[in-house]
């Protein structure tokens, strides 16, 4: 989705006649997570929800206490890797599982709950959120040829997935 698209969301919320939906709601604060994104080439938040309350977040960068891609370049582009092929070569931890990290850190239980993220899951993300227990993930953007293996093993383990429009009347709006 196009930052113009983003903010069209966002602003869509700001007419005080117009109260957002849950989905809309957890949507943008996925979307603010992902502004703390220190990745050069996409920026993704990711929000865990359970009984409508927030219970982790998370957003893409490199691990905690080593040097951003900000400060140093991407190791990405330098070497010419394709997006969405080989995940372990990059200083990056996708923002699903800095997620997971952090509500594992927190002795925070997940299970049974809704991802919200700005970018559908690869399929490494996809294995990790079917091992926590995640029961519904609602992304706004899809991710690269991996989509379809990703989907599949979401599917096999019972993961409710919806692609976010944000549009009154249509999926993702409750």
């Amino acid at each position: 989705m196009e930052n113009k698209q983003r903010i069209e969301i966002i602003n869509q919320c700001k007419d005080k006649n117009h109260r957002p939906s849950w989905d809309q709601y957890f949507m943008q604060i996925a979307q603010l997570v992902a502004t703390r994104s220190t990745c050069l080439r996409r920026e993704v938040g990711a929000v865990v929800v359970k009984n409508k309350q927030i219970l982790a977040t998370g957003y893409n960068g490199a691990p905690s206490g080593l040097k951003h891609c900000l400060d140093i370049g991407c190791y990405r582009e330098q070497n010419n890797i394709p997006s969405g092929e080989k995940h372990e070569l990059c200083r990056g931890v996708h923002a699903e599982q800095n997620a997971i990290i952090q509500a594992a850190k927190h002795g925070v239980n997940i299970n049974g709950a809704t991802l919200y993220c700005t970018c559908f899951p690869c399929i490494i993300c996809a294995k990790m959120l079917i091992n926590v227990g995640i029961k519904r993930i609602v992304y706004l953007d899809s991710y690269a040829e991996q989509d379809a293996f990703a989907l599949k093993m979401l599917k096999e383990a019972n993961v409710e997935i919806e692609q976010f429009n944000g549009k009154k009347g249509e999926a993702g709006y409750d």
